[in-house]
């Protein structure tokens, strides 16, 4: 089988699969106007933004810092770099920290699961400070290590200071990269997601309650994170599940504790009502396979690095047909994730996403029979094609 006929095939099967019949759409309303500067509103799943205003307006993100902090702990936890039980000695910078407080002690040990507590439950300014000194030794270096970690993730519009978000001209972030960094979070460790979710944490006595308000008002709401200071206003980073659908809420700059909540609650509402989402293909699935001239073997199997996840208004999905093509003349070697197609998928004739196919395993070159003979039957193919 040539590639123009495999490609053919395989655009006839994928339409199949994922093209019926055509019928009418439900119109999506426009979205919440919201007493705020800034939100975002994403879907976990594709990472797909389904609204927004002002999301990439660097505003002062206050205490929705600590979400990079506690990430950046949770990662060098996985990297085995610091453990759960770590004791951390408290130093007197963490201790004299101003602002929300866990109320650890100075000289104290406290573990690095507890200030891990203290900064997701109680939005501990102190408990950021001794965890960012434990893992790097001062605000400083870990600042740095935040501002690799914003690069690498691809936070184009956030710059941090401090483990904190106390203020300072230089630390800001975005409705739209807090929605990024959630949603690293809740991918990447979902074991230390579930400390998001809950409502209190105890410590020296004092049992204080976990400022993110729809954990009580909507059961569906799992996490994040809530921050104020005076120049930021009171923001929110909120997450919830419906029916197998996650999505991300973040809003910047409205004016009380209430507000956050309810305003981050339209969002919600307004997404789960009128968007849904679907993966039609997950990575490393096996979607085809494709033919090697002068390869150890004659085939390679292709298929996707990521899962291919897509967000749309309710209705839509179902009209969406996707189509397969292959780069021609694939000749050996070819290593295991080089790009050799490309899935495009349209809903009437535009294409809304496309995706490179690449090998799903590496294809030595052939013996020198296997090479000459496929030499000559590729100059024969380019004759007559």
């Amino acid at each position: 089988m040539n590639i123009t006929t495999l490609a053919k095939r395989t655009c006839l099967l994928l339409s199949l699969i994922i093209t019926p019949a055509a019928w009418a759409v439900e119109m999506v309303p426009a979205s919440p106007q919201l007493a705020a500067k800034a939100w975002v509103l994403m879907d976990a799943a594709s990472g797909n933004v389904l609204v927004e205003s002002n999301g990439d307006q660097r505003l002062p993100p206050a205490s929705l810092t600590k979400l990079m902090t506690a990430y950046i702990a949770t990662l060098e936890i996985r990297r085995g770099q610091i453990g759960e039980n770590d004791p951390v000695t408290v130093s007197e910078n963490a201790w004299r920290t101003g602002g929300s407080r866990m109320f650890i002690k100075v000289g104290s040990q406290v573990t690095v699961s507890d200030l891990l507590h203290g900064i997701i439950i109680q939005s501990g300014n102190d408990a950021s400070v001794a965890l960012a000194e434990h893992i790097a030794g001062s605000e400083d270096a870990f600042a740095d290590m935040m501002n690799k970690t914003v690069a690498d993730l691809g936070m184009t519009n956030s710059h941090f200071m401090n483990p904190t978000g106390l203020p300072n001209p230089e630390h800001y972030s975005s409705a739209h990269d807090m929605a990024i960094l959630a949603r690293a979070i809740i991918r990447v460790d979902p074991v230390h997601y579930a400390i998001y979710s809950q409502k209190e944490f105890f410590w020296n006595n004092i049992k204080q309650p976990n400022r993110n308000l729809l954990l009580w008002r909507d059961k569906t709401v799992d996490g994040l994170k809530t921050g104020h200071t005076d120049e930021a206003g009171y923001c929110m980073v909120s997450s919830a599940v419906r029916d197998g659908q996650r999505l991300i809420a973040v809003v910047f700059g409205t004016n009380s504790e209430q507000a956050r909540a309810a305003e981050t609650q339209k969002l919600l509402t307004y997404g789960f009502r009128f968007f849904e989402t679907q993966t039609f293909y997950q990575k490393g699935a096996e979607l085809a396979t494709a033919p090697v001239w002068k390869g150890a073997t004659s085939q390679v199997k292709a298929g996707l690095a990521e899962d291919l996840t897509l967000t749309m208004p309710k209705g839509q999905l179902k009209k969406l047909a996707a189509s397969m093509t292959m780069n021609p003349q694939l000749v050996a070697p070819i290593a295991k994730g080089d790009v050799i197609g490309k899935v495009e998928v349209k809903l009437d004739d535009k294409v809304v996403h496309s995706a490179d196919l690449i090998a799903l395993d590496a294809v030595d070159e052939g013996g020198i029979f296997r090479r000459v003979w496929d030499s000559i039957r590729l100059f024969f193919y380019g004759l007559f094609n």
